[in-house]
């Protein structure tokens, strides 16, 4: 299986309202996003790629124009904005566009990584 990854960053804010009134998490906070995108593929396309990874520009431009500077509870609806469901998010629009996605991973600090796979 060949795999083919590609780092992209954002910065944006969340609150997580789900949490108890005293958790660091529950008051209004943001972060410098890390986001990997992982394609996997068994065989290479007629160039010798999984996909060429100018065809990702769409997900940096998404992530740029949707997410980047914004509220993340705003942008996606919900008071849940965790990084594991942010990675869902990110998955589901990108494995839409591209068959060989086979992850997201989501970075809110350099120490903790939440990931969506199939």
């Amino acid at each position: 299986m060949y795999t083919i990854k590609k780092e992209f960053h954002f910065s944006a804010s969340h609150q997580l309202l789900q949490m108890p009134a005293h958790h660091p998490c529950a008051r209004l906070h943001g972060h410098n996003y890390v986001v990997v995108i992982e394609l996997q593929s068994a065989s290479l396309n007629e160039y010798g790629f999984v996909r060429d990874y100018l065809e990702l520009k769409a997900f940096k431009e998404y992530i740029d124009n949707t997410l980047d500077h914004r509220h993340l509870n705003e942008v996606l609806g919900d008071a849940n904005t965790t990084a594991e469901r942010l990675a869902k998010h990110l998955f589901e629009w990108a494995k839409a566009r591209w068959p060989e996605v086979s992850a997201i991973a989501v970075s809110e600090t350099p120490k903790t990584w939440a990931e969506y796979r199939v």
